[in-house]
């Protein structure tokens, strides 16, 4: 299947790290994020990479033309220039062309890593068969969840990973017609997604393994930390 990857995003809440390299590029240990993900799609037999380029994409594409280990042997990879202001639906409508042959396909944010069974999924998906699903994860976030009645006492207070709230950790697997459903100008997640559910069309993978995004500095130390104890959950083509 071919993988679609949204690489064009400002990463403002990075800067903190670099005003120069676009998220896609920092790296994780000796690699950028973005090879370790697409290292996970070909573990699963998935080297064909659609990457829809945005903020930096010029830094993304030199780096395939002009690093002998930007890819791996077997690996195709079309740079499509979505534009530097473009949101996920319409990065995704711009790579239509590159992926309208195809019945199933499969794309992704590419900021964050997983151990996420994949052949489990696509099980799951061909059994459901909605045009669209997504992996239902667990948050990483410190933020705290609070219940409270009409009158405002407070009924409980709970870390986001321990409070049962689930978020969209991307690992989309979408179906061709994704695209009937998407309206021009329009976001992946919001009015499209509200659409499918109103068709009973979008399913949710829950995944409670391994699961971080690289949002911000914070998040890009704890990828460092990880990669300092020797710990690398997500490198699912090592075990």
């Amino acid at each position: 299947m071919k993988v679609v990857l949204f690489c064009g995003g400002l990463g403002t809440r990075l800067k903190a790290y670099s005003d120069t390299i676009p998220k896609p590029m920092v790296p994780v240990g000796e690699r950028p994020i973005l090879w370790h993900l697409m290292r996970y799609y070909a573990h699963y037999g998935h080297t064909e990479f659609v990457l829809c380029l945005g903020w930096g994409g010029d830094v993304i594409a030199r780096w395939f033309a002009d690093d002998p280990d930007a890819r791996e042997p077997g690996w195709r990879v079309t740079c499509v220039d979505t534009g530097p202001h473009a949101s996920i639906g319409e990065r995704l409508v711009a790579v239509r062309p590159q992926v309208q042959d195809d019945e199933i396909f499969l794309a992704n944010y590419s900021d964050a890593l997983s151990d996420l069974d994949l052949d489990a999924y696509l099980a799951f998906c061909d059994r459901r068969k909605t045009v669209a699903a997504f992996a239902s994860v667990r948050p990483h976030h410190t933020f705290h969840v609070v219940e409270t009645d009409g009158d405002g006492r407070v009924h409980g207070v709970r870390g986001a990973a321990e409070s049962g709230i689930r978020m969209n950790g991307g690992f989309f697997v979408l179906r061709r017609a994704v695209f009937d459903h998407i309206h021009p100008g329009e976001d992946l997640v919001e009015a499209p997604f509200q659409r499918l559910i109103a068709a009973g069309e979008l399913s949710a993978y829950r995944h409670d393994g391994f699961w971080h995004s690289m949002d911000t500095f914070k998040d890009k130390q704890a990828f460092d930390d990880l990669v300092a104890r020797g710990t690398r959950p997500w490198e699912v083509w090592r075990c």
